[in-house]
């Protein structure tokens, strides 16, 4: 998470799919969401400029770690969504599958983001599959996870120091005057769902919020998740995944 003054952001880095660890025993998804906080903090300018400039980073550094950019499933990667409030205007950028969302004073809401949705595919067949109760998404559906990761910068944006993350970069200026609620967060907080090819429940996520806040959004989540430690009710790669979350409330 970043916080420096009216600057918020939210950063979920992606390992590369070789595993390996880097400096003081990092993952490359930790490496590439830190690079890029760090990128916001020490750069002036507009937030899609900071975020060319954390592209940049993000590249040098894995340079200097010898990673090879040609082999595209190694790279590091990192979604985010940042914005810089300014009385009644609100700066943002993000990529990936961190999003923004408003929530307004009548009680209505709006993402202002595109709600991409990454892994429909691979959790779906998941779903899908009959398999052994101790089967492991990541042995498989390894080549299909594979395969998606390939789609970086191609059918989705992430920034991993490639020049083409630049063109999935949503940037752009919203009004504040009618927004109660910011929300920046990771696809960690996400309700969890039954059937992926569903859209995200908004209205529920909403409904949580506002009944005791990220906290609560949080507490459902992880409820639903431990009743379903196999990972298959509600598909998913993992018991839980981190979330990183910022509620501003106006």
């Amino acid at each position: 998470m970043l916080e420096e003054g009216s600057l918020l952001g939210v950063f979920d880095g992606a390992t590369s799919l070789d595993k390996r660890r880097f400096q003081n025993g990092l993952t490359g998804g930790l490496l590439a969401a830190k690079t890029a906080a760090q990128s916001f903090v020490n750069n002036c300018g507009s937030l899609d400029q900071l975020a060319k400039e954390a592209n940049r980073t993000i590249h040098k550094v894995q340079i200097r770690e010898n990673i090879c950019m040609d082999e595209r499933h190694k790279l590091w990667s990192t979604s985010l969504a940042v914005v810089h409030v300014d009385g009644n205007q609100l700066e943002y950028c993000q990529t990936g599958d961190a999003l923004i969302l408003f929530i307004f004073q009548d009680g209505g809401y709006k993402v202002i983001t595109p709600d991409i949705d990454i892994d429909r595919d691979t959790l779906q067949l998941w779903k899908e599959m009959q398999l052994a109760p101790d089967a492991l998404i990541h042995e498989v559906l390894a080549e299909q996870i594979r395969k998606i990761r390939l789609e970086m910068n191609i059918s989705y944006g992430v920034l991993n120091g490639e020049p083409e993350a630049l063109n999935f970069l949503r940037h752009g200026y919203e009004d504040l005057t009618d927004v109660s609620d910011i929300l920046l967060f990771t696809d960690g907080l996400h309700l969890p769902r039954e059937n992926p090819k569903e859209e995200h429940d908004w209205q529920t996520f909403v409904e949580l919020y506002r009944l005791g806040g990220l906290q609560a959004v949080r507490d459902h989540v992880r409820h639903l998740q431990q009743q379903d430690p196999a990972c298959r009710k509600y598909p998913r790669f993992k018991l839980h995944d981190d979330i990183a979350a910022v509620a501003i409330s106006r």
